[in-house]
């Protein structure tokens, strides 16, 4: 689950709040020097320039490059912030607190008193709250650590991962970190850092402070936050459950193409519980999630029930006050295993698989979870040498027109002669419905002005009234389309240039789909050694689309033909898989990869407007991603003596010009035989990429993360989660990084 908190974290809580808001100006830039750039409210890019006298209003982010400074003066009450080098943060405002959340940095702080808002300073690590003082704020968002550092006055910082509060006064200090810890210590010399204006003297718009003892506070610049549609640059940021039982769904299928893991035997009852903290709408709240599992014969049933509670002591009830939130409830149903004569599993999926994987292979739905709740389906019924399985990873897809769907059938022609035929067919419906819009209005939230109005979709002048977007509303009623503060168009803004209609999912539709063909002969079976060959067929086609402003597609197909396949294991230590595979034409192995639903659309932001982009656009995008290739592909998995399991696969493929390789790995370490580790494992995919070794410079095929937990007392761990991808913004790749860090109970 993205983690609602660290790493990219409280963005999409302030998102939600900023965007309903207008565009009140809340303070202006005073000072600056070298690289200051701001993120207006709902933008996609830091791309106005900032100059003394630039105006900055509510929702505005703000960055600021290497050997540079900024000064800004709020409005209403004269309180001054000043921004060191190779700082992010937001301004959030609302009707009684004023928020700056900072993502990386170091930021220095002038409060007056007898304000009518309440001021704080937030980390994904604490929160600062702050009457009238004088104070420095410092944020390493790669090791997880705050600084706090008292000059004048006194305030308070908060834990949010361990709830505990220190208050810090002048010639104090307060380090806040990741793990719960909050130590209050006195500042010595250095500690508060060297005022930005001390070391560029020009520009004497004010009378500045005498800098303290200097200090180099510069940590390493963190890697940029993803920067393109607020969805998935910005996930919600809630505590991932700590799924005992279920397979993770970020990690590399461990087992064969086509064979299913065997269970665990389960307990009848599992009990989990995690404590943390969650931001929503720019609140903090404490969050009690309760994770039952419950085992009855083939019937399993995972829950995870959510409770959001402010500092009021009042419960969130957003989460409870809709029918579609008690579906959300259910993380997962279970009936029997695919080797029953009924089988079926609802709810979250992880690792599927079709046949032998060469269409869809490691498929999850998972991979936006908890921010994008889907709801799969896979089942499946087997009638003496017939078998069926059918695949939908999203339901609530479906009732916008589109979602990933699957049906496999096979056919064994005897026990004595155990020939398998299979037949595999996969569709997006529409890839575009992966484009997230949360008022249901056809808009997706990337170019909906008013994401959460159904009724309004276009701002052009920005000043948060609607352009008038058709229907039996005069514009006497309250449009506005010309900035004049108005609801009259005026003659004199004849010239006036209003947005286009954004990009609608109602007349826009993209599909993506393949077929399988497939045969199976296991050439031995015994306890100690088994050996089966397969052969395959597959091809991929993407019809064509007709163009428009936003997106157009021509017409493609490609084949992918594995021929021969073999897969041995020996004993239940080792499991081997050989394949020699030829592609012709747009086909690449596993299409409907684990990663899909992140590289399945993705949208591009330049000055020649936004265009759309399917994955298939992306992966064929060089002229030489369709030129015939041959190669191989190999796998292989062991179980160490029951100390490390560890699996990874890699796949060759080579053309006279061109040259497609593909590497994953898992290493999973048996936390049972050490002392207070809980959990320990790692993992890496990066798939159809030239060289996917060059960890340096990554793709938007690059997935990797670890997990890390700590036993702190018996059934009481602190668990570490991360994961990161990468995003195409247009104008390079941004990372999306992902963090968890929860308490979990587990009775």
């Amino acid at each position: 689950m993205y983690n609602f908190r660290l790493k990219r974290y409280l963005i999409i809580s302030s998102l939600l709040v900023f965007t309903i808001c207008t565009a009140e100006t809340i303070g202006r830039v005073i000072k600056s020097n070298g690289e200051v750039l701001i993120k207006p409210m709902g933008g996609g890019t830091y791309s106005v320039g900032v100059k003394p006298g630039q105006a900055v209003s509510n929702g505005d982010a703000i960055r600021v490059g290497e050997a540079s400074f900024a000064v800004v003066i709020f409005l209403d009450d004269k309180s001054v912030v000043k921004i060191r080098e190779n700082t992010d943060f937001q301004f959030v405002e609302t009707s009684n607190t004023r928020s700056l959340i900072i993502e990386q940095g170091t930021t220095l702080h002038n409060v007056q008193e007898g304000r009518k808002k309440a001021y704080r300073v937030e980390t994904p690590v604490s929160v600062a709250s702050v009457k009238g003082t004088e104070f420095s704020a410092f944020h390493n968002a790669e090791a997880g650590v705050d600084k706090f550092v008292g000059k004048s006055g006194n305030f308070e910082v908060f834990n949010v991962i361990s709830g505990m509060t220190v208050n810090v006064g002048p010639g104090q200090k307060a380090v806040s970190n990741a793990m719960g810890q909050l130590i209050p210590a006195p500042a010595e010399p250095g500690d508060y850092p060297e005022d930005p204006e001390g070391e560029t003297p020009e520009e004497p718009q004010e009378d500045q402070e005498q800098p303290e003892e200097p200090e180099d506070t510069r940590e390493p610049e963190d890697q940029r936050r993803e920067e393109t549609q607020p969805e998935e640059q910005k996930p919600e940021q809630k505590t991932e459950p700590e799924k005992t039982s279920e397979p993770s769904e970020t990690q590399p299928d461990q087992s064969q193409p086509g064979e299913e893991p065997k269970p665990k035997p389960k307990k009848p009852l599992n009990l989990g519980l995690g404590i943390g903290s969650a931001t929503i709408d720019g609140t903090i709240y404490n969050q009690v999630a309760l994770r039952p599992e419950l085992s009855f014969g083939k019937l399993g049933l995972g829950l995870d029930l959510v409770l959001y509670i402010d500092n009021e002591g009042n419960i969130r009830k957003d989460e409870w006050d809709e029918a579609s939130d008690f579906i959300d409830k259910f993380l997962f149903i279970r009936w029997g295993q695919k080797s029953d004569p009924f089988w079926f599993k609802w709810g979250a999926l992880s690792n599927v698989t079709l046949g032998y994987g060469g269409l869809l292979g490691g498929y999850s739905n998972m991979m936006e979870f908890p921010s994008v709740r889907k709801v799969g389906i896979n089942t499946g019924i087997n009638f003496g040498n017939f078998g069926t399985e059918v695949f939908m990873s999203n339901m609530k897809d479906f009732t916008r027109g589109g979602t990933l769907l699957g049906l496999r059938g096979t056919y064994k022609l005897s026990d004595a002669i155990p020939l398998t035929f299979g037949l595999n067919f996969v569709m997006d419906m529409n890839q575009f419905s992966g484009l997230k819009d949360t008022d249901d209005d056809t808009y997706p939230d990337m170019f909906d002005d008013f994401p959460n109005d159904k009724d309004y979709w276009n701002d052009t002048d920005g000043d948060g009234l609607a352009d008038f977007n058709g229907g039996t509303i005069e514009p006497e009623n309250g449009w506005d389309i010309d900035g004049d503060g108005d609801n009259i168009l005026d003659t004199v803004d004849d010239d006036l240039i209003l947005k286009p209609t954004p990009f609608s999912l109602k007349d826009n539709k993209a599909t993506a789909q393949g077929f399988a063909i497939d045969l199976g002969y296991p050439i031995l079976r015994s306890k100690t050694f088994s050996l089966e060959a397969y052969v395959e067929y597959n091809k991929l086609i993407f019809p064509k689309v007709s163009g428009d402003t936003f997106y157009t597609r021509k017409a493609m197909d490609g084949t992918g033909i594995t021929v021969p396949g073999l897969r041995a294991g020996l004993f239940s230590f080792l499991n081997v898989s050989f394949e020699y595979r030829i592609k012709q034409g747009f086909f690449v192995p596993q299409f409907f990869d684990g990663s899909y639903d992140l590289s399945r659309v993705v949208a591009e932001f330049g000055e020649s407007g936004t265009i759309i982009r399917t994955k298939d656009q992306v992966i064929f995008a060089d002229s030489t991603a369709s030129v015939n290739a041959g190669g191989m592909y190999g796998s292989a998995s062991a179980n160490l003596f029951n100390l490390v399991s560890f699996s990874a696969s890699y796949a060759n493929m080579k053309a006279d010009t061109v040259e497609f390789n593909s590497f994953s790995a898992l290493i999973n370490i048996n936390a049972e035989n050490i002392p207070k580790l809980s959990v320990a494992q790692a993992y890496y995919q990066r798939n159809n990429d030239k060289n996917p070794f060059d960890f340096g410079n990554p793709s938007i095929n690059t997935i990797f993360g670890y997990k890390v937990g700590y036993e702190v007392s018996a059934g009481v761990s602190l668990i570490w989660d991360f994961r990161q991808f990468y995003r195409d913004t247009g104008t390079g790749l941004e990372p999306v990084k992902q963090t968890t860090i929860e308490t979990a109970f587990n009775f």
